[in-house]
């Protein structure tokens, strides 16, 4: 049922042995392309080992590895979130309308209104019977909408220390996001390998049919996993918003649903549900970062980054390929 390394779980039989190669691909590709990538710029990029640099990236991975975590989540139950990226942007748009009544009750108005759109689309995936991937993408497209016109159109700067030093300070020299990112993160791994909900997840995500017959209560399950992915997507506009210090629904959010369903899939969890690696999902997000950062510092156009992460979700998904038949 589960698997120590990498931190997974499991509700699906061993694969058959299938090609070697493959499997190797599929269950170690995020740490060789991670080291292929480190390799590539500590030899032609400038400056890319200093301390300054190396933190910068881990700052900057957190909005992707938070999102990630809850995409993990999702996909574990064969479902998907396209709403991130809206989520993140709706925060954003709240915290400004809210932090005269003080900086934590803008945070939790940003908090409550993620849960409120991850309830949507749980109530829409799991009572309505839509789809997932039509429920989350039309609050993709409402939700940005919606963020656009709380926020008129507009960029707000935001100048509060409590939020400035939410998204820039540090505790005992480690950056408060990363705290925050470990702290989620040790929080997921425990629910996922030792709680009845993690077992759960991977049971409905491996025969949602036969999880109902046993009794598990599937649409309870479903909605408290979109909830806590729209709550985690929240988080992430939180800190990035407090990061920037500018509150702009228009870039916020903008494609991450992209970079963290790849970093689900290269890191492990099969999109077709039944299976979750938490620590894999963590360094896809990186890798996902690493990608951004190289193709910013070598001056080729961002587009270049979602090619390469487009074709990533491919090759994740074909190696993988023998586990949705299982």
């Amino acid at each position: 049922m589960t698997e120590s390394a990498g931190l997974t779980l499991s509700a699906r039989p061993a694969p058959s042995p299938g090609n070697g190669l493959l499997r190797r691909v599929r269950d170690h590709g995020v740490y060789l392309a991670i080291g292929v990538l480190l390799v590539f710029n500590l030899v032609f990029t400038p400056n890319f080992a200093t301390v300054g640099n190396l933190r910068l990236q881990l700052v900057q991975v957190v909005p992707i590895a938070i999102v990630a975590l809850g995409m993990a989540l999702v996909v574990a139950t064969e479902g998907i979130d396209l709403s991130v990226g809206s989520v993140m942007a709706i925060t954003a748009a709240i915290i400004p309308l809210y932090l005269g009544y003080g900086p934590w009750l803008a945070v939790a108005a940003g908090l409550a209104a993620g849960a409120v759109v991850g309830a949507l689309n749980g109530t829409l995936v799991a009572f309505c019977g839509v789809q997932p991937i039509i429920a989350t993408l039309g609050v993709l497209v409402a939700g940005r909408a919606a963020a656009l016109v709380l926020a008129d159109g507009r960029l707000v700067e935001i100048f509060d220390p409590t939020l400035q030093t939410l998204g820039n300070g540090s505790l005992l020299g480690v950056p408060v996001t990363l705290v925050i990112l470990a702290v989620l993160s040790t929080l997921v791994v425990v629910t996922v390998r030792w709680s009845v909900v993690g077992r759960r997840l991977v049971a409905i995500g491996g025969n949602r049919a036969a999880a109902r017959l046993a009794g598990l209560p599937v649409r309870r399950t479903l909605l408290t996993v979109y909830v806590v992915s729209g709550a985690l997507a929240a988080l992430a506009g939180v800190l990035n918003t407090a990061r920037l210090g500018a509150s702009d629904p228009s870039f916020v959010g903008l494609l991450i649903e992209l970079s963290a369903i790849t970093a689900v899939v290269v890191g492990g969890t099969p999109l077709s549900g039944g299976r979750i690696r938490v620590v894999g999902t963590l360094l896809g997000a990186l890798l996902m970062q690493l990608i951004a950062a190289t193709v910013i510092q070598h001056d080729l156009p961002d587009s270049l980054a979602r090619m390469i992460q487009a074709g990533i979700i491919v090759v994740a998904v074909y190696v993988q390929r023998d586990r949705g038949g299982a």
